[in-house]
């Protein structure tokens, strides 16, 4: 196949992101800072232009990826080339359209858009299926243990667990944790498996890939513990975790994240569930909505109201951990003697089925004082250590995305290659060899982006990063797993085909851990904007 300048197209989309953001930024940052009401009277364009960044830092990732082989080569031209198309779509119309026309971005879209092109990938993919993903060798031992992992013990339970809407198997989590995946970003000063030696979050977003990959609900065990762990590790005392990490490493204690309330969703800063002095206890009243695995957790971690001056805002939040026993089943109810009373419910969902989402209310609940974290010096900043531990959790959703993502491509790949229409195998009509040779660019596209953001989240721009990953890994997943369930034809739709499971699956990923709107209107564009008005 010809080369074509991946690297130059790639410097073309940059200085289109470049020219929007200083657009933008002439309308949002006011005297050096950006104004949040004046983002909001654009919410288009910011959105738009989150998601041009995005695509635009995938395309980079994606184009040094095209360097480590011929096949990569094929994967890096298809994939940058559908993210060109995207990146087009989202400037037509608008002020300088004509900055992705012409040049280095007419050849790598006329080749990596061509039915060569596809044509050629596609002979690869029995092989390569998404392409190799050219992991450091002890991080590769990480995928292959969990990917072994997640196809002899969390496959086969998925389908049960889904159309039972059943709890996680116990099997599941005592497996995970015998094998450290619990401990894996703790410090081993407080019995974890943390390797200072490893890349960054790499090794944890593999495992979350590979077990995300047998089902959601395995991945999705990593990320709850991943928040607190952060958390804890930021802002905990030295008590604290000694405390709480050993057993969280070692998967002997659970833990559930209780932050979104019945009437603020994204909008954090504006939770009202109290958590007032009372002698040497909190008492916490109020109501937490979409907290999963809180009736199986032995650990809520609760983001609450110390300061009942609502005017505070974000300053009068503060983050605790509430130990419980754990629960199985839908629903659990406790008291305190005195009368105080903790319960859930759980709330049915379409998908994301095993953990469970719960509906979780405190009332009267006591709480000692030495379960807010970080002592009487966190009073006031949990706002802040669950923003920065939600990056993580941002991070492993990308991660997740790849794992169903993989999942859904090597079931439309075995039914496209077993399935006869016509007299002929599915998978030798062209139209088929195009989707899945698109299917695994896209999922490589997300890969290169999700580890890049692992190796950059403590830098600057990390938490931008796995905000981007998240966002376009969570909108990949629901188009591949669409075009999964469509080469499946009638039986796509049928609940005992895995791509059924993993289609209603993949819609939770762009609305949970900061929905896609949010990410783009207030993480990403917002620091995109942010670098202007500091310079």
């Amino acid at each position: 196949m010809v080369a074509v300048p991946l690297e130059a197209a790639v410097a073309q989309m940059e200085a289109a992101v470049d020219r929007r953001i200083e657009a933008l930024a002439a309308s949002c940052v006011v005297a050096g800072r950006v104004s949040t009401a004046k983002l909001d009277e654009n919410q288009e364009t910011a959105y738009h232009l989150a998601f041009l960044a995005a695509e635009t830092a995938a395309a980079a990732a994606v184009a040094g990826y095209g360097t480590r082989g011929e096949a990569e080569a094929l994967l890096a031209n298809v994939a940058v080339a559908d993210l060109l198309r995207s990146a087009r779509h989202r400037l037509d119309g608008r002020d300088g359209a004509a900055d992705l026309r012409g040049g280095p971005a007419d050849d790598v879209l006329a080749l990596g858009s061509s039915p060569a092109a596809r044509e050629a990938l596609a002979d690869l993919l029995p092989t390569i299926g998404t392409g190799r993903n050219h992991l450091p060798g002890d991080v590769a031992l990480v995928a292959e243990t969990f990917g072994r992992f997640a196809a002899e013990q969390v496959a086969p339970r998925a389908a049960a667990v889904h159309r039972g809407n059943l709890d996680v198997p116990e099997e599941v989590i005592h497996g995970m944790a015998a094998m450290g995946a619990f401990g894996m970003s703790i410090p081993a000063a407080y019995g974890g498996f943390q390797d200072p030696a490893a890349e960054g979050m790499l090794p944890m977003v593999v495992a979350t890939e590979a077990l995300s990959a047998g089902s959601l609900m395995a991945g999705s065990l990593l990320t709850r513990p991943e928040i607190l762990v952060s958390a804890l590790l930021a802002g905990g005392t030295e008590d604290q975790k000694q405390r709480w990490l050993p057993p969280v490493a070692s998967g002997e204690q659970m833990v559930a994240v209780a932050v979104t309330e019945p009437d603020y969703g994204s909008d954090v800063a504006a939770i009202t569930t109290l958590a007032l002095g009372d002698g040497p206890d909190y008492v916490l009243n109020g109501t937490k909505m979409w907290s999963t695995f809180a009736g199986r957790a032995e650990l809520l971690m609760v983001l609450a109201r110390t300061d009942p001056d609502r005017t505070a805002g974000a300053r009068g939040l503060s983050l605790f951990v509430v130990e419980k026993p754990a629960f199985a089943g839908h629903a659990f109810e406790m008291e305190q003697p005195g009368g105080g009373r903790l319960s859930g419910r759980a709330i049915d969902t379409i998908g994301y089925r095993g953990l469970h989402s719960f509906e979780v209310t405190f009332d009267g609940w006591k709480v000692p004082a030495d379960c807010l974290i970080g002592g009487d010096g966190g009073a006031g900043r949990g706002f802040y250590m669950q923003m920065g531990a939600f990056a993580a959790g941002r991070l492993q959703t990308a991660a997740r995305g790849l794992g169903v993502m993989e999942a859904a491509f090597n079931e439309a790949l075995r039914y496209a290659r077993e399935r006869n229409v016509f007299g002929r195998p599915l998978f030798d009509y062209p139209l088929t060899r195009a989707t899945l040779a698109r299917m695994a660019a896209k999922i490589q596209t997300c890969r290169r982006l999700t580890y890049r953001a692992a190796a950059a989240l403590d830098s600057p721009q990390g938490q931008s990063l796995a905000a981007m990953a998240k966002a376009l890994a969570s909108r990949s997943a629901e188009e591949v797993t669409r075009d999964a369930m469509q080469l499946h034809g009638g039986y796509g739709y049928a609940e005992e085909y895995p791509v059924s499971r993993l289609f209603v699956d993949a819609r939770v990923l762009s609305i949970f851990e900061g929905t896609e709107e949010i990410l783009a209107l207030r993480v990403i564009a917002r620091d995109l904007l942010n670098r202007v008005g500091d310079g």
